[in-house]
């Protein structure tokens, strides 16, 4: 029996619903399954992300990797931040996105391991503080003052003070009190929605910037997948209504363009 994609209608807006491994899988980047694809499944899929078929076998057209090179772009962008090894560069390598992606969730966010599992775990009450060693001989104190009121985009902003310094840090609201129990759904035009459930894991754009339409403006973890989200149209994002981390359904909005 052939895959289940391959039975699902062809009008299927491959464009926003197909994860780009199923997409680099249809353009012949691990090869051709045996008696090939139907037809017209991935030219459509193909002309929609602009990009050409695999010829021949996909390793043959691999060109010869700088290893060097490569280690020289990682220490110019987190050499600062971070000891990196042959490993990292061999990660690199393999998954240049998800590598660049986990080393800035790591430089803006830290290690959340070093968390006492309490914490990690149960959510802080105002008033409340926890000590933890970030490293040996360092040490922070931090305590959460203030939760603010929810706003219509269902986000609160909560106040931090850690080591005495108060940040300020906008979040998405998930408790009963403060979820909205059904998001909106993208129905407009300049409407972009979630392809599928998932949980966003990238914002590329915020209000007021300019945008085209196909543009990825943010990427969906989903059944063990990275899928970018696109534009739906060229113009000015007014409206997002999410944040990295949050759970979504097949099409809630994420945000709107003008």
């Amino acid at each position: 029996m052939l895959p289940i994609f391959w039975r699902m209608p062809i009008p299927c807006p491959f464009p926003i619903r197909c994860s780009d491994s199923v997409v680099y899988y249809l353009r012949g980047d691990i090869g051709i399954p045996p008696g090939g694809f139907p037809e017209s499944l991935p030219i459509k899929v193909l002309q929609s992300r602009g990009l050409e078929p695999v010829v021949g076998r996909p390793g043959e057209s691999l060109t010869p990797f700088d290893f060097e090179k490569a280690k020289a772009v990682l220490e110019k962008k987190f050499g600062g931040m971070f000891i990196l090894t042959d490993q990292d560069v061999l990660s690199y390598a393999l998954y240049p996105q998800v590598y660049n992606e986990f080393k800035l969730f790591r430089a803006t966010l830290g290690q959340v391991g070093l968390l006492p599992t309490h914490i990690f775990l149960n959510p802080m009450k105002p008033g409340e503080e926890v000590d933890f060693e970030l490293e040996e001989g360092k040490d922070l104190l931090l305590k959460l003052v203030s939760i603010g009121d929810v706003n219509k985009e269902g986000m609160r902003t909560v106040l931090f003070e850690v080591n005495g310094e108060p940040w300020y840090l906008p979040v998405t609201d998930l408790s009963s009190e403060g979820e909205r129990k059904v998001r909106e759904k993208a129905a407009n035009d300049g409407d972009v929605g979630a392809p599928m459930p998932g949980v966003v894991v990238g914002l590329k754009v915020h209000v007021g910037d300019k945008v085209k339409e196909g543009e990825a403006v943010a990427t969906l973890s989903a059944m063990k997948m990275e899928s970018s989200i696109p534009a739906t149209a060229s113009g000015t994002v007014k409206r997002v209504l999410v944040n990295v981390g949050d759970k979504v359904e097949g099409d809630d909005l994420i945000l709107t363009i003008e």
